[in-house]
């Protein structure tokens, strides 16, 4: 049962194009908006979509081969931790931003979308 224990997987679609940060000693962290769609159908009987957006970030290698590989639009898979974290933003406001670490992704789009 350790294995479910703090377990997300999603598939959705880029939402714009993953963000680079590099720290000191080439140390990389690449930070992913990933859209995911619900579909019901409410009280009246019309289709309804709802989107959520989910803030993901990868580390190392992971990060590098993301950047190399996936595009604003991309369709994709990943597999990750949920965590939360804070910070005080410049008015010194606490603020919680929660965020998945993503330990492996698997690009689903078929080509390499060009971003306009």
């Amino acid at each position: 049962m350790n294995s479910l224990k703090n377990n997300v997987q999603l598939i959705g679609h880029l939402g714009k194009e993953i963000e680079i940060v590099e720290f000191e000693k080439g140390k990389k962290l690449a930070k992913v908006t990933l859209a995911t769609n619900e579909y019901y159908t409410d009280d009246k009987g019309e289709k309804k979509q709802v989107t959520d957006w989910h803030n993901c970030v990868a580390w190392g290698n992971l990060a590098d081969s993301m950047s190399k590989l996936l595009v604003k639009g991309n369709e994709l898979a990943l597999k990750g931790k949920l965590t939360t974290r804070s910070y005080e933003d410049k008015e010194g406001t606490k603020k919680y931003v929660t965020e998945v670490i993503v330990r492996e992704f698997l690009k689903l789009s078929k080509k390499q979308e060009m971003p306009f």
